[in-house]
């Protein structure tokens, strides 16, 4: 019957059953206010009240009963949009039974929770559903925080207690095949739209599991995005245009959250579709536009410490799938040296990402890599095969203020004796900060004419757009 008492449930569990009611002794808790839609989100998210216990009381009678009223092997079987519709409608039915009273802004509220808690992700849906937020980063549950313009601030989003929250990175990261709990405390996973998730519970975790989420737009960015948000001049989007078409073995350095990932994505579009290209990732985020796209991605050990697939494993083996390009979302291990050998043995254009601070240092921690691999190999040798194959490190910055700006356009040109010798194209040289405290600049040539991978855009018949680009940025510097 509806009418029976409430029985103690969680709300984050896939089946809702198993915690404790909320209490007054539990972490702060969810804000009372609805969030807004993203387009209404313009100014920055005020903390607000805590919503008291009769909420949460209310909330918890009304789930236990729509527990015992649900059969969730037939919800199972609806659509998203279905499942939440039949949802609402029996907790409409539930509220009226029991006679609670509530507005209706609180119903709706109520209404929404409810959904969140049984088809998806808890309290973190608002701010999933929101464009404007490039991290979410969850602290136990009573801390949330996310990054709005680059910066960081913290939200009123809380979670009931720390068994809800661990539910829910649960159910996030069972999607992909993988696990956290105890045994295994640390995972990566995935969203379905690609972004980035990253988990690590208790007893790791002393404060409660810590839950960490890289968005991703719905809307990709483009290059013509990044000149408008000022990451880049048209002239040097231009330029990173033909580096992407005709082929210059690239890699993207930076710092995290400088834009290293969002700048791969921008490159890859401007691959002709008739190349065959396979991406390698720890956890599937690129979002390739071209038909031919083979995706490949790292497994972690099963419990029983077998079964992990590593990133060499992968570029190794697509070495025999006869890519025309490979794509490696983040280099970071001694995959570095096959990922080299791929881009000297005719799979030119390739791309990866890498964390490093500067070219230079980009180039000296592929070194270390190589090194780190066990490859007994003189300096030199390595040095060698690093100037062989890189043609352009392009350099991503996250500035101070929360702007983010391709700082450097690098070529590398070979050897010259033991150091590796480089150029730069394009540099960003910042000129102050204005009264807001965002900080100015410009992109400037360095007045190199004829770049080194000037034969490679004549052969694709992009030597007149690249040297139109070049001379409308040394006319800007000058």
């Amino acid at each position: 019957m509806l009418a029976e008492a409430p029985k103690p449930v969680s709300l984050g569990g896939p089946s809702g059953r198993g915690g404790q009611p909320a209490s007054a002794g539990n972490a702060p808790l969810p804000p009372a206010s609805r969030p807004a839609a993203p387009a209404e989100r313009k100014e920055e998210p005020r903390r607000r009240t805590a919503r008291n216990e009769a909420y949460y009381d209310t909330k918890s009678q009304v789930f236990s009963a729509l527990i015992d009223t649900i059969d969730l092997s037939q919800l199972a079987k609806l659509d998203a949009e279905s499942a939440r519709e039949e949802i609402r409608d029996i907790v409409n039915d539930i509220i009226t039974i029991k006679n609670f009273a509530l507005s209706i802004a609180e119903q709706e509220e109520l209404l929404d929770d409810i959904c969140n808690d049984v088809l998806g992700y808890g309290p973190l849906e608002p701010l999933l559903a929101r464009d404007d937020i490039a991290d979410i980063m969850v602290n136990g549950s009573g801390n949330t925080f996310i990054e709005v313009d680059g910066k960081v601030i913290e939200s009123e989003i809380r979670f009931r207690d720390n068994s809800q929250l661990l539910s829910i990175c649960q159910r996030i990261v069972s999607q992909v095949g993988r696990r956290v709990d105890e045994s295994s405390p640390i995972c990566d996973a995935r969203l379905p739209d690609g972004s980035r998730v990253n988990v690590i519970a208790p007893p790791l975790a002393i404060d409660g599991t810590a839950l960490t989420i890289r968005k991703f737009k719905k809307d990709k960015l483009t290059l013509d995005q990044l000149v408008r948000f000022g990451a880049i001049t048209p002239e040097g989007a231009a330029i990173l245009q033909i580096i992407g078409r005709v082929r210059c073995n690239v890699v993207i350095s930076g710092g995290t959250g400088s834009g290293k990932t969002t700048l791969l994505n921008c490159l890859t579009a401007y691959i002709d579709t008739d190349e065959r290209i396979i991406t390698c990732e720890d956890s599937a985020e690129l979002q390739l536009q071209q038909p031919h796209v083979v995706r490949l991605e790292t497994r972690p050990p099963n419990i029983e410490g077998e079964g992990e697939i590593t990133m060499r494993d992968l570029v190794k083996n697509c070495l025999r799938m006869r890519p025309e390009r490979i794509v490696v979302g983040e280099v970071r291990g001694p995959e570095v040296f096959d990922l080299l050998q791929a881009m000297n043995t005719g799979h030119d254009g390739s791309m990866g990402t890498i964390h490093a601070n500067s070219p230079r240092e980009c180039l000296s921690r592929m070194e270390s890599m190589i090194a780190m691999g066990g490859f007994s190999l003189p300096a030199k040798t390595v040095r060698e095969m690093i100037s062989g194959s890189i043609d352009v490190v392009i350099q991503a910055t996250r500035l101070r203020d929360g702007s983010r700006r391709i700082t450097h356009i690098t070529e590398v040109l070979g050897m010259e004796g033991d150091v590796i010798i480089t150029q730069d194209l394009v540099r960003y040289e910042i000129t102050g900060e204005d009264a807001a405290g965002r900080i100015v600049g410009h992109h400037r040539s360095t007045g190199i004419g004829r770049p080194n991978f000037w034969d490679r855009a004549r052969y694709y018949n992009e030597d007149k757009r690249l040297a139109a680009s070049l001379d409308a940025m040394e006319k800007m510097s000058e």
